[in-house]
């Protein structure tokens, strides 16, 4: 939903890291500003390396078509739905990776992640923002990443869920809250074959600690704080490193920071994103 200008190196970061780690994947990314001579420019160093990615502009009308979300849809271009004042193409975006992921499968990420490892063995997967420190039970749900077989059952709660409690004056409240509120009242019924995976698996970087993963060592204190941090990312249940981009992206990745350090090693064509 943002114009291709958005789409800059941290965005350009997350295909280059998912193709290192997957690099027989096939990658969609669904835009209209990026299925444009622009996009392709930008995406011209990982197709000219043989990498399989398209950029689709999204047919939103044939995307909820026979879904719960069609008469929402039908709401929104009558003007009989109030969108409220949190951006529509926000709200649009929650629901097209929804659509998408029911009518086709496949994975679903943000791009504002650094991919560590294949995404290949996972199923019917979302992942724990956050944990209770006592229970060890999630407590915050995330859609930053989702993985769902084609036509899986809970995405059609999703969307009924989307159509039904739609409200457009909350941040989140159609997107990482509604997985959460869905999950809560049926994750747990029988069939629905679906795995919370905890927080290190996507999220292993807390929101508002990610600034320091950005900052170079200052001296060997921090110097062996970011070596810590490597060896801990360095976990085979580590699938990737979201950055948090709202917070994080008017900071520069410093060279010698652990963010820098894990674009090193995870990366294809590794463009300048790291400030020396």
């Amino acid at each position: 939903m943002s114009p291709a200008r958005s789409f800059g190196k941290r965005e350009f970061l997350t295909l280059d890291s998912f193709f290192k780690a997957n690099p027989d994947a096939c990658l969609l990314i669904v835009s209209r500003s990026m299925d444009s001579p622009r996009g392709y420019a930008i995406l011209k160093s990982l197709l000219d390396r043989g990498f399989k990615i398209q950029a689709v502009t999204p047919d939103l009308p044939f995307l909820v078509k026979d879904t719960p979300a069609e008469p929402w849809l039908e709401q929104i271009n009558s003007g009989t739905k109030d969108p409220g004042y949190v951006p529509l193409s926000n709200n649009l975006s929650n629901l097209i990776r929804l659509t998408i992921l029911y009518k086709y499968g496949g994975v679903y990420m943000d791009t504002d992640l650094i991919v560590l490892r294949d995404f290949s063995n996972l199923r019917n997967t979302i992942g724990a923002q956050s944990l209770d420190p006592v229970t060890r039970h999630w407590v915050i749900l995330n859609n930053g990443v989702m993985i769902f077989d084609i036509n899986h059952p809970i995405l059609l709660e999703f969307m009924q869920e989307f159509a039904t409690t739609f409200n457009g004056n909350k941040w989140g409240y159609n997107g990482p809250q509604l997985v959460q509120r869905v999950i809560e009242r049926m994750g747990g019924t029988e069939g629905f074959n679906l795995t919370i995976l905890p927080p290190r698996a996507f999220y292993p970087v807390d929101r508002v600690r990610a600034w320091r993963f950005l900052k170079k060592p200052q001296d060997e204190s921090e110097s062996r704080w970011v070596e810590n941090q490597l060896n801990d990312l360095s976990g085979r249940e580590i699938y990737s490193v979201h950055l948090w981009n709202k917070r994080t992206k008017d900071l520069e990745i410093e060279e010698g920071s652990v963010v820098a350090k894990l674009i090193s090693n995870h990366c294809v064509v590794c463009d300048g994103i790291i400030k020396a």
